[in-house]
């Protein structure tokens, strides 16, 4: 009888120290990062877009009033070219695709497409929920809304195609804020987080995560919400650059103790 009861003791914390590990196991690695060069930021740029391209940074700002889009330049951070949106608009993410630049609205239900070289404005498209990041594939435009889920929509009229939902294992990962699509996984800001989620675009599992507690102290943030959010990556030099809004400095980074995308799919 005590052998058969230590027996079943024996099994039942042997299963436990299993699904432990298997919990560890599904926890995404954490790296860190370096900083390896600084830019200027105005820090009248409430960030909501950014990418970068063709030697220039793209930008998106928000607050009602006080939106608009621009194209920068790295070395003095002073606007080549800009464009407010009208006062009732609070602009969110923004994403090149082709000749056009899209930008649109958080709780106004409308992207406006601009002509990338003017940013005269071309069209518009409507659609529902809330607008936030934005970021895009060869084919497809990648959107948040600042829940656990993504949203590939087509360029051409701005519809859903389909959606991943991210998860870290079974946890659900909300609050996804600007996006940045990056050797093929997706870079997504966390609102009022210090950390950029690596996200695989085929099923929305978190690959890693990117820690950049203290790249801006404390005391050069303008209030709580100058929070971590822009995300730009200049493919052609294979560089990485991630501000705030209302942040002084853009930061172009290196990741520091990066697990590769195929060995952590392996161990899943």
């Amino acid at each position: 009888m005590l052998e058969s009861l230590l027996l079943r003791l024996a099994r039942g914390l042997a299963l436990a120290a299993l699904t432990a590990a298997s919990g560890a196991a599904l926890a995404a690695p954490v790296a860190t990062y370096k900083v390896v060069a600084k830019y200027p930021h105005s820090t009248q740029s409430y960030t909501e877009g950014f990418f970068f391209r063709d030697g220039l940074f793209y930008e998106g700002t928000g607050l009602v009033g006080r939106s608009a889009v621009m194209s920068i330049q790295p070395a003095t951070g002073k606007p080549l070219q800009s464009r407010a949106l009208p006062d009732r608009y609070f602009g969110e993410g923004i994403v090149d695709w082709g000749p056009y630049l899209y930008e649109w609205t958080w709780q106004s239900h409308l992207c406006f497409v601009y002509d990338r070289f003017s940013l005269r404005p071309i069209k518009q498209f409507t659609y529902t929920g809330e607008g936030w990041g934005m970021t895009r594939t060869a084919k497809e435009i990648i959107t948040s809304d600042g829940s656990d889920t993504l949203r590939f929509r087509d360029p051409e009229t701005f519809k859903e195609t389909r959606h991943i939902v991210v998860k870290e294992g079974k946890q659900t990962i909300d609050r996804l804020n600007e996006l940045e699509y990056i050797k093929g996984e997706i870079y997504a800001n966390v609102w009022h987080s210090d950390r950029i989620a690596r996200i695989s675009p085929a099923d929305g599992h978190v690959i890693g995560w990117i820690d950049l507690s203290g790249i801006l102290p404390d005391n050069e943030k303008i209030d709580e919400e100058s929070v971590l959010n822009g995300i730009a990556y200049d493919a052609e030099h294979d560089r990485l650059f991630v501000t705030g809004k209302q942040w002084p400095t853009i930061f172009e980074i290196k990741i520091v103790n990066q697990a590769p995308m195929m060995m952590i799919r392996s161990g899943r």
